[in-house]
């Protein structure tokens, strides 16, 4: 059972993500939270393995939130979710740590979809968030040769311009028309080359570096 808690101000958001996730076959809601105030304590109570959180709460915001959650829990995955005005946070969520980024108007189909693929090492972007992570750190700026910096391959450059792009490691694999393990391997070898140990920091750099 894939066990998620939600950190939403809006009382019948959280209520309707709640039973939404509680009505899919294969997860659960275990905590759901208006706020970040206190959520080291939520965290360590209810130990989830996706965390749904929104970027604009008071009080303590999503992005604080993501900063907060980093420093004690390394491998619960974090997804969140904004509007297109969002830039700053946006972008300062990417810095804090946070696997994925979604539009509050994504459907339950994919939102459901972007929880199973961050769970499993994915970084689900929607197409607009996507851009608009391009467009605020200047990704397509005209660098040339930093790839070659890090020494990376084409196809390590190619995979990591589809973990930019939110991609999955299974819809990788499919798009390159290559295995699951070797999807594995190229993305383990990526990991060592941008000195990270996850999909999100090697986002990070990505972005940061101009590396697609």
């Amino acid at each position: 059972m894939l066990r998620i808690a939600i950190f939403d101000d809006h009382a019948q958001r959280r209520e309707s993500l709640s039973m939404l996730i509680d009505a899919t076959d294969g997860m659960a809601c275990v905590g759901a939270f208006p706020d970040c105030r206190d959520v080291v304590k939520h965290v360590a109570e209810c130990d989830p393995q996706v965390i749904l959180m929104d970027i604009e709460m008071p009080h303590v915001d999503g992005v604080e939130g993501v900063t907060l959650i980093r420093k004690q829990f390394k491998d619960v995955k974090i997804l969140m979710q904004t509007v297109l005005e969002d830039n700053e946070r946006l972008f300062a969520s990417i810095v804090a740590g946070a696997d994925g980024y979604l539009l509050k108007q994504t459907t339950p189909e994919r939102l459901i979809a972007a929880i199973e693929e961050v769970h499993q090492g994915g970084a689900p972007m929607t197409p607009t968030i996507a851009r608009k992570v391009l467009q605020l750190v200047g990704v397509r700026s005209g660098r040339t040769g930093v790839a070659q910096e890090f020494h990376l391959t084409p196809r390590e450059q190619e995979i990591l311009g589809l973990l930019v792009d939110g991609l999955s490691y299974k819809q990788i694999a499919e798009r390159c028309s290559i295995s699951y393990p070797t999807v594995n391997t190229h993305i383990t070898h990526i990991y060592k080359k941008l000195h990270v140990d996850s999909v999100a920091a090697a986002v990070k750099v990505a972005m940061q570096e101009g590396l697609v």
